[in-house]
């Protein structure tokens, strides 16, 4: 028998062929030895199962790996990380299996018997199946996989949406958030055009926008930062033309979707890359109306211009219930803005314009309302100027904000400047203005039955609370009096001395009624310097009421060569130190006055008996000091007023009597007596013999009236001067002569400045000395 042929064959399992031999003998039946070859192929078809079946097991737990590890990074880049699941590794798998299976059974397939090969195809076919399965159920799982992840995505921008739009009550703040948020997540350029009025908290036009839409830019991102730069900027005007997707959205009141159809639609939306590559140019556009209770705000425009996906029929309902929430957070603040400035139009038509010109002192004054978040609040302030040339200087703080704050405030301050025309002391005014305080509350009351918006609005009002400092200050004597309820002190800073607070009698707020409010006199010297403010100034939520209150005093202390610049340092230092702890969450009032003096040159007065005889006297006591102050033109109308006054004075009042003359920018005429009975101006009949004297002193007065003292009282009268007459004109043209010429105060920095600069106090003419004839 010939010996078996010996050739070396390719193991599948890396022997070398020099050492892995095969013997092979011619085919020819054989009894013994069969078993060997199907023992081989049983064992190499048991090889592939347990190599299918766990590849099978590996590739399933792969994509259980990639599972997990994809709901770990969903936060980061969710549609990327599921791009990233592989298809290779299953297909490798797959693809070994058939290289393992052709290798092992295509060589041993010459050398088996029928039902080996039968067995060994039955195992390829069946490795084949099992890879594809594996394969096909790979797919399906990364699809499913990739949608949740999508569905995933869009409802975390959904919800970011919903926490970051609308975290303030500015509309164009509003917007920069919503074309923030839309931004790399949604589209690579988001851009948020409202009308006009919006942005001013106006509601716009109602209907459709038919023709030529013209909005405005509220704001604009773009990736990359290039193209932002190159879009319109913020605030600029857009015009749609008629037929462009943006235009369409607003007239048809729905999202439109889709490619540009030509370069004009792409140019009024975005500008095209300034690069000049093309890489950049939008291929889908997304316009969406702002819509709001029934009215179009404006509208969001999104665009896909780098390697993205267009928009499909999920994004069109993704971007519609973006805009959709954050329409209304735009409506709410357009509606915010506009309450705002019906507040802040109501609160300073009800503040003083302009501090007039005083005698008594040179005053300015500020306010500063609170940020937009507390909205306007209750503070005044005011400079009324009294009889006998005296000034009252008032602060005050309704507590709150709002429109009935600055309601409320607006009744005070008519009220304190009605009880101050009628000369009333600063206890007494105060006691008066508890008691108003008191019946306003009883009149704005909640009703019990309110419901619905009546009790809404009824939330709002019933009890409320106010402080106010009210202080009068006499040029003459150099006397301030002063008393306050609840309100914190003034401070004053005396020439040459540092600044402190006066001590004054705290006093209740006004509104709790029953307690009672004390007056403080304190000497004043000319040139000191007064400060009064509402506790929006020194109050801070990081530091102490005492730290401040030392911190104004600091301030106050340091010399500025005028007013306006001592006023500016004061609001500069304080409100910035609590501007970097806290935002400003309260308005603030400051009143800052440089007292004046009017010496002996400008006064003079004359005890007169009580005899009508002495009536004569009056008379030509006044007309020649007249004459000496240089008012020849005041002479007569001054006789008129002096007789009646004194008249009156003699017959109805009691002795002494005392006739005073006081000249600034105007003549003022005095008489006092020791009568606490006022007199009432009343209208004679035809032939009544009197009742005609006060009748003549208003026809002939600028003002006049009645003020009531420890003693009695004090009739008196005010005459205008002839223009370019009174000391305070003489002053200004002398400081015109001298360059020195005033110009009106602007606003600055913190507000609005209202404010008077002047020079000091006229002097009397030479030689115009007036005699003490007494």
């Amino acid at each position: 028998m010939p010996l078996p042929a010996r050739f070396p064959v390719a193991s599948p399992y890396g022997s070398r062929p020099e050492e892995d031999v095969m013997h092979r003998t011619p085919l020819v039946p054989r009894r013994t030895g069969t078993a060997a070859p199907s023992v081989r192929a049983a064992f190499i078809t048991l090889l592939i199962a347990v190599v299918v079946v766990a590849g099978a097991r590996l590739v399933l737990a792969a994509a259980g790996m990639q599972v997990m590890g994809m709901a770990e990074y969903s936060t980061l880049i969710p549609v990327v990380a599921a791009a990233l699941l592989p298809l290779r590794q299953t297909l490798i798998v797959g693809l070994a299996n058939l290289v393992v299976a052709i290798l092992a059974y295509g060589i041993l397939l010459p050398s088996m018997s029928h039902a080996s090969r039968i067995t060994v195809i039955t195992a390829l076919v069946a490795s084949i199946l099992v890879s594809l399965a594996v394969c096909r159920a790979r797919i399906a799982a990364e699809r499913s996989l990739k949608g949740l992840m999508v569905a995933r995505e869009r409802l975390t921008l959904l919800s970011e949406a919903s926490t970051r739009v609308g975290g303030t009550l500015d509309v164009a703040r509003t917007a920069e958030e919503l074309a923030e948020v839309a931004v790399r997540r949604f589209a690579d350029q988001a851009a948020v055009d409202l009308f006009d009025p919006v942005l001013k908290g106006e509601e716009p036009a109602r209907g459709p926008h038919a023709g030529l839409v013209t909005l405005r830019r509220a704001a604009r991102r773009s990736v990359p930062a290039a193209l932002a730069a190159a879009a319109p900027p913020d605030s600029s005007t857009v015009t749609y033309r008629r037929g462009s997707m943006p235009a369409l959205s607003l007239l048809r009141g729905v999202p439109m979707h889709g490619q540009f159809t030509d370069a004009a639609d792409g140019e009024e939306c975005w500008p095209a890359d300034p690069n000049g590559t093309g890489t950049q140019a939008p291929h889908s556009t997304l316009a969406v109306p702002l819509r709001a209770r029934g009215v179009t705000l404006g509208a969001a425009l999104f665009t896909r211009s780098r390697h993205r996906d267009p928009f499909d029929a999920d994004d069109v309902l993704l971007a519609q219930e973006i805009a959709a929430r954050a329409a209304v957070c735009v409506d709410n603040a357009r509606r915010y803005t506009h309450e705002r400035a019906t507040s802040v139009a109501l609160q300073r038509s009800l503040l003083p314009q302009a501090v007039p010109p005083q005698p008594a002192v040179q005053a300015v004054a500020r306010y500063l309302p609170a940020d937009i978040e507390a909205g306007v609040g209750g503070d005044w302030y005011d400079v009324i100027p009294l009889s006998g040339a005296r000034v009252a200087l008032v602060v005050g703080d309704v507590v709150g904000h709002g429109i009935r704050a600055s309601a409320a405030m607006g009744r005070l301050r008519t009220a304190v400047r009605t009880l101050a025309d009628i000369d009333l002391p600063p206890d007494e005014l105060l006691t008066h203005l508890d008691d108003i305080v008191i019946r306003l509350q009883s009149e704005t009351a909640p009703t019990p039955a309110g419901s619905g918006e009546d009790a809404v609005a009824d939330a709002d009002v019933g009890e409320f609370v106010a402080t106010c400092l009210y202080m009068v200050y006499d040029p003459i004597s150099r006397r301030c009096t002063a008393a306050r309820a609840g309100h914190p002190p003034p401070a004053v800073v005396r020439p040459g001395e540092g600044a402190r607070f006066l001590d004054l009698p705290a006093g209740p707020p006004l509104g709790v009624g029953g307690l009672p409010f004390e007056t403080a006199e304190i000497q004043l010297p000319e040139g000191s310097l007064l400060a009064l403010y509402t506790d929006g100034l020194v109050e801070s939520p990081r530091h102490g009421l005492d730290e401040r209150l030392e911190r104004l005093l600091e301030v106050l202390s340091e010399s500025k060569p005028t007013l306006q610049e001592a006023c500016d340092h004061v609001l500069d230092l304080l409100v910035d130190d609590r501007a970097r702890d806290d935002r400003t969450r309260d308005d603030i009032a400051l009143v800052v006055a440089r007292t004046r003096a009017l010496d002996d040159g400008h006064t003079i007065a004359w005890e007169l008996l009580e005899d009508l005889s002495e009536v004569a006297r009056a008379r030509d006591l006044a007309s020649l000091q007249v004459a000496r102050w240089g008012l020849p033109e005041a002479a007569f109308l001054a006789e008129l007023v002096v007789s009646e006054l004194v008249t009156n004075a003699i017959r109805y009042g009691g002795s002494p009597v005392q006739l005073r003359l006081i000249r600034h920018d105007t003549l003022i005429c005095e008489v006092s007596d020791s009568s606490n009975t006022a007199p009432h101006l009343r209208r004679a009949r035809t032939f009544d013999e009197g009742g005609r004297g006060l009748f003549i002193v208003a026809q002939l007065a600028e003002r006049w009236g009645t003020r009531q003292q420890s003693d009695g009282k004090t009739i008196w009268a005010e005459l205008a001067l002839p223009p370019a007459t009174g000391p305070r004109a003489q002053g200004d043209a002398q400081r015109s002569r001298n360059g020195d010429v005033s110009r009106p105060t602007t606003a600055k920095q913190h507000g609005d400045l209202h404010g008077h600069r002047d020079g000091p106090a006229g002097r009397a003419p030479v030689g115009a000395t007036p005699s003490a004839n007494r």
